[in-house]
């Protein structure tokens, strides 16, 4: 049994895992994935879209890191591209349950968006459609003029989305604890990303982390068995203490302040702004 929101990893080989999540809490006898086709794919949706009816795989049991908040009187649920899979979820259990919500699923264009029929289909009025090159963009300031001041927000897409509706739901006086979040990408290479070390406080030992590979590649690697889940940076499992070092933050799990005050990170994605870190591992 899950609740809408939930995922499981998936083994792709090779001592690799992917997180997918499960679209249809309304029928937990069977887990039902969603799962785009990525060109630039590092494995996961390769792997996931080669599978044929008889294989079999390896996965992990149901684990909900972005859970509904059943008290809420009115919940906004907001997914960008594939980030629509916990959402529908969502929307599908408030549906059952009678609870008020609108759904906004936003992508580039008509041909970026999955299962739109599906959704109009199953919410009617309670989904709206955005496309960034129409005059139906999303326009997350007004959505939220136009919601509850009590709604709870659920937002699900790529890290600019994200970061944008957390300052927008701010800013208009949403408490953080209605403002729940989850990321959909994985680590990517950045412009000016460089080498550095970390060093363990617990043991001394000090790894190199090149470009290309995260501070938990490099721990897995090195035999060290570091506690982490969702790899995206948003669920906060990872969170590790900093004795020294500057940080680049590259999660969404952190406040503006937690961040400035530099003392832990996520290792799953973010990393060192200078040559070396100290860990608190």
């Amino acid at each position: 049994i899950y609740m809408a929101g939930a995922h499981i990893h998936v083994d792709i080989g090779k001592d690799q895992t992917r997180s997918y999540t499960l679209l249809r809490s309304s029928s937990p006898q069977k887990y039902h994935l969603g799962v785009l086709l990525e060109e630039a794919s590092m494995g996961g949706s390769s792997f996931m879209h080669a599978l044929k009816i008889g294989d079999r795989v390896n996965i992990s049991a149901p684990k909900n890191d972005f859970p509904l908040d059943e008290k809420a009187a009115f919940s906004v649920l907001l997914a960008g591209g594939i980030g629509i899979t916990p959402i529908w979820a969502m929307a599908a259990h408030l549906q059952k349950m009678g609870e008020k919500f609108a759904l906004h699923y936003a992508g580039r264009t008509r041909d970026s968006l999955a299962f739109v029929d599906t959704l109009k289909e199953n919410f009617n009025d309670d989904i709206h459609i955005h496309y960034d090159d129409e005059d139906s963009a999303l326009d997350i300031k007004a959505v939220l003029r136009d919601s509850p001041p009590d709604a709870h927000i659920y937002i699900c897409g790529p890290k600019g989305m994200i970061e944008a509706a957390q300052k927008i739901a701010t800013d208009a006086g949403y408490p953080s604890d209605h403002v729940h979040v989850e990321l959909f990408a994985t680590p990517a290479t950045q412009s000016g990303d460089t080498e550095f070390e970390i060093e363990l406080a617990s043991s001394g030992k000090t790894y190199t982390v090149p470009v290309g590979k995260t501070i938990i590649d490099v721990l897995e690697e090195a035999g060290e068995d570091p506690i982490y889940d969702c790899s995206r940076g948003d669920c906060g499992v990872c969170q590790t203490g900093v004795i020294s070092g500057d940080i680049d933050h590259r999660d969404v799990v952190l406040s503006d302040d937690e961040k400035a005050a530099g003392d832990v990170m996520q290792i799953c994605v973010s990393r060192a702004k200078g040559s070396k870190i100290i860990l608190d591992l």
